[in-house]
């Protein structure tokens, strides 16, 4: 039996993109949720009027990270398989859920717990150059991973993912932020996640989109990805 497979999006201030992007993914998918949290634009009035989606709301905006938790809590008290997350900003390609999704129960192979896009893996024709300070702060980072998780990413910001679900119930999620991707990856190493890459075409359509506040400068937003993840280090280490 095919597994049951959940597609989400976590949603704030996207009004401009719901409806292709949904339409796109809709293609692809047929059980779609979008977490919107707490949008103050007329993301949920355009919700309201696309049919054959779920919607899950904060009543506030609690950051990127609550949106991929609620998913994540939705997606195993629905008792999917499978979940995929897919950014709603238009640079990932729909096209791909159904063979991400596909890569978590391989034929010939265990599981996986984690199927991460990566823009990097290899190349694609028409991809973009990425801004370089996010190339540089992303490299960085991953090399950090890399070399205190024993990893081998090549991107570990990709908001493009599969998740077996069941494991997802090990994490204890509880940075809300940008940083929770960091969170993450420590978590998944400490619960022996089984872990690969998925090669995803390189997309940026809008250079100057905002991480919000004091993120907005690459040195501070370098220092809160460096302290999130030494303290996760730190907590995983005392377990």
């Amino acid at each position: 039996m095919s597994p049951r497979v959940l597609t989400a999006l976590p949603v704030y201030n996207e009004e401009s993109h719901l409806v292709p992007v949904l339409a796109e993914v809709r293609k692809y998918a047929s059980d779609v949720l979008v977490v919107n949290d707490g949008s103050k634009d007329g993301t949920a009035r355009v919700l309201s009027g696309i049919d054959g989606i779920t919607v899950v709301t904060h009543e506030v905006n609690q950051g990127y990270g609550a949106a991929l938790r609620t998913a994540f809590r939705y997606a195993i008290e629905h008792q999917y398989d499978v979940l995929v997350t897919i950014d709603c900003d238009g640079q990932h390609e729909p096209s791909l859920i159904p063979a991400m999704a596909a890569a978590v129960y391989p034929d010939d192979d265990e599981p996986y717990d984690i199927v991460s896009g990566s823009r990097y893996l290899k190349r694609f024709e028409g991809d973009s150059v990425p801004p370089e300070e996010r190339r540089r702060i992303n490299m960085q980072i991953t090399n950090m991973l890399n070399e205190s998780l024993g990893l081998n990413l090549t991107d570990g910001f990709c908001g493009f993912k599969a998740y077996r679900t069941l494991p997802l119930e090990n994490l204890d999620i509880k940075e809300l932020g940008y940083a929770m991707p960091l969170q993450l990856w420590v978590q998944a190493v400490h619960h022996g996640f089984r872990i690969k890459e998925f090669a995803v075409p390189l997309v940026y359509l809008d250079e100057k989109r905002s991480f919000g506040g004091s993120l907005d400068d690459s040195a501070r937003r370098l220092a809160y990805y460096r302290e999130v993840m030494d303290r996760e280090l730190a907590i995983c280490a005392a377990h």
